[in-house]
């Protein structure tokens, strides 16, 4: 019974956690000053090959500083001496504004072209 509440607290503390304040125009910045572009792309919309799709719509904050600070694929980690939490929540505040891409169909070159 009390590992069921331990677990359930532990569960809702997670899943509750707040983003952090963050500064997008700075996280900008900083996603391309520490390279994160050139696996993930300049609007973090990632690659064939390389990184993943960071945003629009970025996964949980708690998620990404967890994989940032122990990745578990070909990511080098980014220790807190590396990236402080400060500059992962405004690295983060980019990823929330970038925007969401036109659909094909608003794209008037890729409508002209033939079928």
């Amino acid at each position: 019974m009390m590992r069921t509440v331990m677990l359930t607290v532990c569960v809702s503390l997670t899943l509750g956690a707040q983003t952090p304040p963050g500064n997008a125009q700075n996280g900008r910045k900083l996603f391309e000053n520490y390279g994160c572009y050139q696996c993930h792309g300049r609007e973090a919309q990632g690659g064939l090959g390389t990184g993943p799709r960071l945003g629009p719509k970025p996964i949980p904050f708690a998620a990404v500083q967890r994989y940032i600070r122990q990745p578990t694929g070909q990511m080098p980690p980014y220790t807190a001496k590396v990236v402080s939490d400060k500059d992962l929540a405004d690295i983060y505040a980019f990823l929330g504004a970038v925007k969401q891409p036109p659909a094909v169909k608003d794209i008037p070159l890729l409508n002209s072209l033939p079928r």
